[in-house]
């Protein structure tokens, strides 16, 4: 105790912190605590399981239409379903979701259609001008660069004295960026209504997170500025919604920002422009196969006598006939003609970009 005294100065401890974490199923679907209330809502959960089939068999058919030349470079969910869906299930439409290029699974939630997502990735921002809430941003594909709008969106919502909350997703390498600290501080100092979202799939794409940051847990940057940063399953549906429907409640009351810290893994490659296996043993995707969150709830929805194999077997068809359908819709659509490009950048065009639009239109120069 002496040489401990010694060691520090015997300073005194002025503060001190902590960083929880949540979980409530477990890899095998057994239940590890006390659950919350709403999982006993099985139309809430099945609604959850659903989203989370649909997601990854989306996926699957996007990388198809991108290995045949039908669809740019995807980013794909696989492994990380049940952080944007678990997230998005506890939001209101009247919420503001400022989602990264991986969060598909939270605009669908929220009303966004399949063709659209895949009029984005095909290069047509018609798919920005979405059938869900309009007031949700785009995708962000720069890194962290959505987390200042997510801030400056909360402080509207708090100068107007609208009960509305922002929710901010994006990865890991994003806590890296200047802009999501930036964003983070301000929302402290201010007590915005914002909530960030960090997916910690252990990966930046070929970095990992130990070669990214020092720190134990990414929760606990939240704490520098200000708030609380909590760690939660990100495999565990239950506790994405559970911890975030306590975030977006605390957020909404006044109580400030959130942060929450789900942590996952990402079992496909970065993007359809990557392959993952030149930097990371395939081993070690393997073992994270047995943690993924549609098995886990699967597992526990039939334990509980809340789905079945009849179940499952028709789930798997609609999810079938609803891509396909949104499929032919976006290979149908009439592709938008190349000076339309230029159609949103401005409210009123600058001088020397009418020149190139009429150029691509084919008019005269007047």
């Amino acid at each position: 105790m002496a040489s401990k005294k010694m060691a520090d100065g015997g300073l005194p401890v002025i503060a001190r912190f902590e960083v929880r974490h949540r979980n409530y199923l477990a890899p095998d679907g057994s239940i590890s605590r006390p659950l919350p209330a709403f999982a006993s809502d099985a139309t809430l959960l099945v609604a959850l399981y659903r989203a989370m089939v649909l997601m990854r068999i989306f996926d699957r058919k996007a990388v198809a239409l991108q290995r045949t030349g039908r669809l740019g470079t995807y980013a794909v969910s696989l492994g990380q379903e049940a952080v944007s869906v678990g997230t998005a299930s506890a939001m209101r439409a009247e919420d503001v979701l400022l989602p990264s290029y991986r969060d598909n699974g939270a605009l669908i939630w929220r009303g966004v259609g399949l063709e659209e997502i895949l009029l984005f990735w095909g290069g047509d921002e018609r798919g920005n001008h979405f059938s869900g809430p309009l007031q949700d941003f785009p995708f962000c594909v720069p890194v962290g660069s959505q987390a200042p709008h997510a801030a400056g969106a909360a402080y509207a919502f708090k100068l107007r004295r609208e009960p509305r909350v922002a929710v901010c997703m994006f990865g890991d390498g994003a806590t890296s960026k200047g802009d999501v600290y930036e964003a983070m501080n301000f929302a402290g100092v201010h007590k915005l209504p914002v909530v960030f979202v960090a997916t910690n799939n252990q990966w930046a794409i070929s970095v990992p997170l130990r070669l990214q940051t020092a720190a134990e847990t990414l929760a606990q940057k939240a704490i520098a500025a200000g708030f609380i940063g909590e760690q939660v399953d990100g495999n565990d549906v239950v506790a994405m919604r559970a911890a975030a429907e306590e975030a977006i409640a605390a957020a909404r009351d006044g109580q400030g920002p959130r942060f929450i810290e789900a942590v996952t893994y990402r079992l496909g490659d970065h993007t359809t422009a990557d392959d993952a296996a030149r930097y990371r043993p395939a081993e070690d995707v393997q073992a994270h196969w047995k943690e993924e969150p549609i098995a886990r709830l699967r597992t526990f929805l039939v334990g509980q006598k809340m789905w079945s194999k009849a179940e499952e077997e028709q789930l798997a068809t609609e999810c079938h006939e609803r891509i396909e359908a949104a499929v032919e819709r976006y290979l149908t659509t009439e592709p938008r003609r190349p000076e339309t490009m230029f159609d949103h950048l401005y409210g009123k065009l600058p001088k020397a970009y009418v020149a190139q639009r009429r150029e691509l239109a084919g008019e005269d120069d007047v």
